[in-house]
């Protein structure tokens, strides 16, 4: 197992920047930085994506073409890693909204996994459509001992934190902290028995030490943070 999976956060979209919920593909599509987050990441050197894929929203998509150009590698739609539906706070920005939002993710991340946003999905529902997509790439290519490079997956901010946490044991209050920039990404390293090591998240690193006084909500209100992070 010579490869590692890259969860990576889409570019910029003018979701982002109207602070918007966008959640429902195909939404928003990237801005101009937006690209240029896309472009560097690919031109930063940490990785060479044997196989790029992507959610099936355009922002995803935009930024694994920008991804993937450089490397010759064709980028590829897969469904079930789109972004937490948001349900009936769809496409809303005021502060009600992304703070119910940010209310029930963190109730997630604390156990509460049945719990729905209002018209929206479960915990639950999220890791049933997401985890079964990074298990079938794992098996397929990952635990493959002739196969070589990474494999960069362009998701969504809050869908990355919930199933990295799950897949690598991460802190939650850590990973409730922790959101991901545009073009941030949570790496996962295959180990034995299944599981998987998270060696880098954002532009940390292990250890992931529990965050005790985390405030997702709060954060989430700061008129300059991105909620979708």
């Amino acid at each position: 197992m010579s490869g590692r999976l890259v969860l990576l956060r889409h570019g910029q979209s003018y979701g982002n920047v109207d602070r918007r919920l966008d959640t429902r593909p195909p939404g928003s599509e990237l801005t101009p930085l937006g690209r240029d987050q896309a472009r560097a990441f690919a031109g930063n050197g940490l990785h060479r994506p044997a196989l790029v894929a992507h959610s099936v929203a355009v922002r995803a998509a935009q930024t694994a073409a920008e991804v993937s150009g450089p490397f010759g590698v064709t980028a590829r739609a897969i469904e079930g890693i789109h972004e937490v539906q948001a349900g009936h706070l769809e496409n809303r920005n005021d502060d009600d909204a992304i703070a119910e939002f940010n209310a029930i993710y963190q109730r997630w991340h604390c156990g509460e996994t049945s719990v729905a946003l209002p018209g929206g999905e479960t915990a639950e529902q999220v890791l049933d459509r997401y985890l079964p997509v990074v298990t079938e790439l794992r098996m397929r290519y990952l635990d493959d001992d002739d196969w070589i490079g990474d494999i960069v997956v362009v998701s969504h901010g809050a869908a990355i934190r919930l199933a990295a946490a799950t897949l690598a044991g991460v802190d939650r209050s850590f990973a409730l902290d922790h959101h991901l920039g545009n073009a941030e990404a949570v790496v996962l390293s295959p180990i034995t028995d299944g599981r998987w090591s998270c060696v880098q998240w954002g532009s940390l690193t292990p250890p992931f030490y529990p965050e005790p006084d985390a405030d997702p909500v709060g954060d989430a209100l700061r008129s300059d943070t991105d909620p979708m992070g």
